[in-house]
């Protein structure tokens, strides 16, 4: 399975084409809008929020609501680009009217100066900030939709939630209490902040409101959780084939993320090794089980069959309403940044986003290992290597 997306934050159109889907699975547009929506409604997002409504659209690869194995395309159009058409035009030279909006000042935090100095868009940082948008997110919330009903069929459940905006953070112990993710997930989404409980929603909402009164951004904290994986996605004989590095590639490439961690993660480097090893036990039942998940659900790039536990830390976005000290391009001069529209966290959208990165990695590894060819025979294949792995 691979895939790749197209557009620009205010072209016309955002589009995605994925590869290796096999043939047979059943979905719908609206199984991909549900979680378009997610991204979307998030608290603390700014006005774009009010002028988009994101539907995707199929053109290739699904008949009749069922995959047909070839290339499937989606398309969600972006409503705001009625605003940008003359600015936007791909067909007509450029001329002073069109080029009114034109980006001198990057903004710091953002591609804009680099990516000018990179491909010589010395005229208009427009051309930059354009495709290095976080808009494009919303194109990896569709394919990670459809990555989700993948898993789903051979049973495997991937949530994404909120650990802490700013100061405001949530108790994660308070995770082991839930029986199934089911559970985890109907509690999570029912707070716009995806928080883990009542109280920490409201001190989110209140950080989250303070901020923007305040004119400044806010980071934080997301996890998603992946249960019911099949043990041995992943590979331990080469580097580029452990499928925790693959993982942490993918949740890295999120905009505005700067950190990743597994299980325990960053807090195991303050332990010894009898306190977070994860300890090995067997039953009839279960077959080979750990006692505890401080690794994340990986041995040596590999899935061990417990939850896989991925956390990300997300940095305040850099557009600020109160700009920041920058450079004119053309004159060098010291100027304030260049201001976007932008949100006052990304960190409630950003749980969506860094889900459907697992699910896109977990699908990817599936499928390197099963048939991608036909469903059927894909599930087939998992059930006999499951029964197998109980065996062992």
């Amino acid at each position: 399975m691979r895939y790749t997306t197209a557009g620009e934050s205010h072209g016309p159109e955002e589009i995605a084409i994925i590869e290796g889907i096999p043939a047979g699975l059943h979905i719908t547009e609206e199984d991909i809008n549900v979680q378009l929506a997610r991204r979307q409604h998030a608290y603390g997002r700014g006005g774009r929020q009010l002028i988009e409504t994101d539907t995707v659209t199929f053109l290739s690869g699904v008949r009749h609501e069922v995959t047909l194995g070839s290339p499937i395309t989606l398309n969600v159009h972006n409503d705001d680009h009625n605003h940008w058409a003359a600015i936007m035009a791909p067909n007509i030279p450029a001329t002073h009217e069109n080029s009114a909006r034109k980006v001198m000042r990057p903004r710091p935090g953002h591609a804009d100066l680099v990516g000018g100095m990179k491909y010589r868009h010395q005229a208009d940082l427009r051309n930059v900030l354009e495709r290095s948008s976080a808009r494009e997110t919303v194109m990896r919330v569709a394919v990670g939709a459809v990555a989700k009903k993948l898993l789903a069929e051979i049973g495997v459940d991937v949530h994404g939630f909120v650990l802490n905006v700013g100061p405001a953070k949530g108790d994660a112990s308070k995770i082991a209490q839930y029986k199934s993710l089911a559970e985890l997930r109907a509690v999570t989404e029912s707070f716009p902040t995806r928080a883990l409980d009542a109280e920490t929603d409201a001190k989110i909402r209140e950080v989250i409101d303070q901020t923007k009164l305040n004119r400044d951004t806010v980071g934080g904290t997301v996890e998603v959780i992946a249960v019911g994986v099949p043990v041995g996605l992943g590979s331990y004989v080469s580097a580029d084939e452990k499928l925790d590095a693959k993982i942490a590639r993918a949740i890295v490439g999120i905009n505005a993320f700067k950190g990743v961690e597994f299980g325990g993660g960053f807090e195991n480097k303050d332990k010894f090794g009898s306190e977070i090893i994860d300890e090995i036990f067997w039953d009839a039942a279960r077959g080979f089980y750990r006692g505890s998940d401080n690794m994340g659900g990986f041995e040596g790039g590999m899935t061990t069959g417990e939850a896989v536990i991925v956390k990300g830390v997300v940095k305040p976005i850099p557009t600020l309403y109160q700009p920041m000290q920058s450079v004119d391009i053309d004159t060098h001069e010291n100027h304030r940044a260049s201001t976007e529209r932008s949100d006052t966290t990304a960190v409630t959208a950003a749980a969506v986003i860094a889900e459907a990165m697992v699910a896109i990695e977990l699908a990817k590894a599936v499928l390197d290992k099963f048939d991608a060819d036909s469903l059927d025979r894909m599930k087939e294949q998992v059930a006999a290597y499951r029964d197998e792995i109980l065996r062992f």
